[in-house]
């Protein structure tokens, strides 16, 4: 019996669950989320696998003010519909069975509005105006805290307490590189999951291996909705 972990940035899976498979309710992506996790234990061929549990990294939804340079007010983040879905669905991760939620913070004192760099790139080159500006030009830069340091300290406890065989990892970042080779050293068989993110040749040394449970033409997980995200 192999006893598995599996551990998801839970920024980086929200932000690839929205491009596969659309824009759905906290409850929905919730359900979504367990049943992805699932996989990895269910499709296993030739070992028999036992969920140890899903530990979840993520940011409670802010809840502050930030101004807005186009719009010149600040915006109340605290009544926005992405702060009312992002706590609906943690509270329906909560009441998931052996899933375990780990929250870092926002920097929240460092929030701003940005233009994007798309558009920031047609400015320079003279393809856009300033005065063409529009919402859809900006977007919110905050960064998260604790969320990587986290993923670490669990990765190491998870090993030194020898308390699963292998560890999952759903991330598309290469912080988790010393842990992942800590954990390898120890003996724990270390797989990640980037979803179909490229992630650069050189992780490839740090990991036991790669694979993802997104099929190669992505639909709903539940087989009843069609994705209506960016794809």
């Amino acid at each position: 019996m192999i006893r598995t972990a599996i551990l998801v940035d839970g920024a980086f899976y929200r932000k690839r669950a929205y491009y596969f498979y659309g824009d759905v309710s906290p409850k929905k992506r919730a359900d979504e989320l367990e049943h992805y996790c699932k996989r990895h234990i269910k499709d296993e061929r030739n070992d028999v696998c036992q969920l140890y549990r899903v530990f979840y990294y993520d940011c409670p939804p802010m809840d502050t003010m930030v101004y807005h340079p186009l719009l010149k007010k600040q915006i109340d983040f605290s009544s926005t519909d992405i702060y009312k879905w992002s706590d609906d669905f943690f509270k329906e991760l909560i009441h998931k069975r052996k899933f375990a939620l780990r929250r870092g913070r926002l920097a929240v004192e460092q929030a701003q509005y940005i233009i994007r760099q798309k558009t920031m790139r047609k400015l320079l080159s003279g393809a856009m105006q300033i005065e063409e500006l529009s919402e859809r030009d900006f977007v919110l830069d905050v960064k998260q805290k604790g969320v990587d340091m986290r993923i670490g300290v669990d990765i190491s406890s998870l090993t030194y307490k020898r308390q699963v065989d292998r560890i999952i990892l759903i991330s598309g970042d290469s912080d988790f590189v010393p842990a992942a080779k800590q954990a390898r050293r120890e003996g724990i068989d270390f797989i990640l999951d980037p979803m179909r993110n490229p992630i650069k040749d050189d992780l490839y040394e740090h990991i036991d291996g790669m694979r993802t449970k997104v099929p190669q033409h992505p639909i709903s997980l539940q087989g009843n909705d069609t994705p209506e995200g960016e794809a």
